[in-house]
């Protein structure tokens, strides 16, 4: 192997990546179809079921927050995958809104868990040369699984019931456990202990990630009001077979650009790649706001991949370069609890938003929530950008 080309794919980093698309399959699955489950199972308002929407992520935020200062293990990660079982299997209970709460709250909790360690034992296994490429190429199976989750949903809710959904999911989860059998975990970066007494939160979070984490925050938020509401938009447009297709349109784009912009942050920094993307996130979600046809609402989808498809993967590379070796379990939690926090937030204020809004209302706001994020990117990183960046040293 050439020592300055070094390996990529290894059979760890294909089982996780693996695992990483199983657990995006299983929120975009759920969380786009959930709300129509709600609102048709319980007659519940757009409001309750942004609720149940967005719990998941507040869950998973939870997972996240207690994770990042363990060090990574194999049995953690394995009983994790346990749990992840068992909370799925309770949404086979169909008793009410509170109970079906509670177990969107305890299944995101196993998933923020699963994916926190996934995602920082994949970190500490790429070679610093190749950070960025590897993330992007990690993130692939994120952005396959954003694209494919929702499409098997909204083809199930026509085609089947949402039992077939949680079943899905179940085997989905059984699959993972499987798999990670196979996982040989890599040495731990700990925590360096400080001498200071009481619970600092320093210890749960990575100051020096903060910054680029509120540029995810603002992404995902924008992002969630797609996710859980582009199927209900679709139905009132006449428009539910091109929804359908919207996230393999944003799949296939993901794809498209992930490579090649992975390689040239590597080189060049992450500046070239987030200013375009975002203006290029901003334009989708405007015309999103003004669609009238299936055509219109695919290429969205393609804009919304090259927009929001690579600020995820290069703000989750900076992350990571920001933190010390040490802190880059810390560094990855605080990102994914920003990216959850947007996620999370996002499905019940929007649900709020939209009976006074509309949806052209809404994706309008949207669009103008991005480009400010712009001009906050600029201020919080992007001005001092080659200050302040440094690789990842294994």
């Amino acid at each position: 192997m050439n020592p300055t080309n070094p390996k990529l794919w290894t059979k760890n980093f294909i089982i996780l990546s693996v695992v990483n698309f199983i657990m995006t399959l299983i929120f975009f699955l759920l969380n786009a179809t959930i709300t129509l489950y709600v609102i048709k199972e319980f007659d519940a308002s757009t409001g309750q079921a942004g609720i149940v929407a967005g719990i998941f992520i507040i869950g998973s935020l939870v997972g996240r927050l207690f994770t990042g200062r363990l060090i990574h293990s194999k049995k953690i990660l394995m009983t994790s995958l346990f749990l992840l079982i068992v909370t799925t299997l309770l949404y086979f209970v169909h008793l009410n809104v509170n109970f079906l709460i509670l177990t969107r709250l305890l299944n995101g909790i196993t998933v923020g868990i699963i994916s926190t360690i996934v995602s920082t034992v994949v970190v500490l296994s790429l070679p610093s040369s190749r950070k960025g490429e590897g993330i992007s190429y990690f993130a692939i199976s994120t952005a396959l699984a954003t694209g494919i989750g929702p499409f098997i949903g909204l083809v199930l809710i026509r085609n089947s019931n949402f039992d077939m959904i949680f079943s899905l999911s179940l085997l989905l989860g059984m699959f993972s456990l499987i798999i990670a059998f196979f996982l040989k975990f890599p040495a731990a970066h700990k925590m360096v202990k400080n001498n200071k007494k009481g619970i600092r939160i320093s210890d749960f979070i990575e100051p020096k990630v903060i910054p680029i984490a509120i540029i995810i925050f603002f992404m995902t938020f924008c992002f969630s009001g797609i996710v859980s509401y582009l199927n209900i938009y679709a139905l009132e447009l006449g428009l539910i077979d091109a929804a359908s297709f919207f996230f393999m349109v944003y799949t296939v784009f993901v794809l498209i650009s992930r490579p090649f912009t992975g390689r040239i942050m590597d080189r060049r920094g992450a500046n070239i790649i987030l200013y375009p993307a975002l203006i290029i996130y901003a334009a989708g979600m405007f015309l999103l706001g003004s669609v009238n046809s299936s055509f219109t609402l695919l290429l969205v989808g393609a804009l919304v991949a090259l927009g929001f498809g690579n600020i995820s993967s290069v703000t989750q590379t900076i992350a990571i370069q920001l933190a010390d070796p040490h802190r880059v379990g810390l560094a990855t939690a605080t990102f994914f609890i920003f990216y959850d926090l947007g996620n999370g937030f996002g499905p019940s204020i929007i649900g709020l938003i939209l009976p006074a809004a509309g949806y052209r209302g809404l994706y309008a706001i949207l669009g103008f929530i991005i480009l400010a994020t712009l001009l906050l990117y600029y201020m919080l990183y992007g001005k001092k950008e080659g200050k302040v960046r440094k690789p990842v040293v294994d």
